[in-house]
């Protein structure tokens, strides 16, 4: 008789779940961003789901709310223990941004809080200066930091993000102390201090660089990646080209995700319809018109990313 009522529960489980499913969603859905208006993954966010033949796409509107502070933290620590797990409220990720604060400690979440959906872009680090900076190479940027230990004042986006962990990278690989700087309002306010002298340069994600060197206020220095990127900077060197051991370990993955406890129904929705928002004509020119590179994962492919990522920052921030 258990094994009828549990066989009979499971058969409503599913049919509750085809219900929910097909009936969501039937109102607004938001999505929470952990950064400042303007910064890179607030102006992608927009992109994909603002974009003509996106808005609709899941038949109701989505609103970007923003909740920045500590380097995404603010945003996630709420995400992972205030967000209802009904579908209605989704948040864009950066990865190794989370997962390395959760490694770290001091926060209330870790990958193993919140489900993805899938993967929009990855955006490597650069190395950025004024536009008027004496600098013109990474080897003159570490020339001068071995002559001057702990005063080249650089800034980025917050503690144990892309940003940072591709600062310390670079410390490690010259064999120098610098002085990182982190900014609360991400990377956008991590740019204006570069680009206002308040610091003597920068790490940045390639989206924002590009654009603030478009405009003319910044110069690009070298990108924190395993190759040059030929779509947006051919012109600039790897950080392995300036003859520093730097990898691609702060590449910043960007996509969607819900909170832990979401059913499945609502996730398999979710998977099947978000890959193909980020794949729209529309969203791939504004994307490529503001210097967003676009990496489209599906869930299954996001799941074994952030195994792979939450094994390799583990190995590698022991010694960071």
């Amino acid at each position: 008789m258990k094994q009828v009522l549990a066989g009979i529960a499971l058969v409503l489980a599913a049919l509750v779940g085809t219900v929910e499913a097909d009936e969501y969603p039937d109102r607004p859905i938001m999505l929470m961003v952990s950064y400042g208006a303007g910064g890179a993954t607030d102006f992608q966010a927009r992109i994909v789901t603002m974009t003509a033949g996106n808005e609709d796409a899941l038949g109701v509107p989505i609103a970007i709310i923003n909740k920045p502070g500590a380097g995404g933290r603010v945003g996630w620590n709420w995400f992972a223990t205030e967000a209802e797990a009904d579908g209605y409220t989704l948040a864009a990720y950066n990865i190794p941004h989370f997962v390395a604060q959760s490694i770290k400690g001091g926060v209330e979440y870790s990958k193993d809080s919140f489900e993805p959906i899938a993967n929009w872009g990855a955006d490597p680090a650069v190395f950025i200066i004024g536009k008027d900076s004496p600098f013109s190479s990474m080897m003159d940027v570490i020339a001068w930091a071995e002559e001057n230990p702990g005063k080249l004042t650089f800034s980025g986006a917050g503690l144990f993000v892309g940003h940072h962990i591709a600062a310390l990278q670079i410390e490690k690989a010259a064999g120098v102390t610098m002085q990182y700087v982190p900014t609360m309002g991400g990377g956008a306010a991590a740019m204006k201090a570069v680009i206002a002298g308040d610091v003597m340069a920068g790490i940045n994600n390639l989206s924002d660089a590009y654009r603030a060197r478009e405009a003319g206020n910044i110069k690009i220095l070298a990108v924190a990646d395993i190759q040059r990127n030929e779509e947006f900077l051919p012109d600039v060197p790897t950080m392995m080209e300036e003859g520093l051991d730097v990898d691609n370990s702060s590449v910043n993955f960007r996509g969607i995700m819900v909170p832990k406890g979401t059913s499945d129904a609502i996730i398999e929705k979710l998977a099947a319809i978000v890959p193909e928002m980020f794949m729209n004509s529309r969203v791939l020119g504004k994307m490529a018109a503001g210097g967003s590179p676009v990496h489209v994962m599906n869930r299954e492919e996001v799941l074994a990313m952030w195994e792979e990522r939450d094994a390799y920052l583990r190995e590698l921030l022991k010694d960071l």
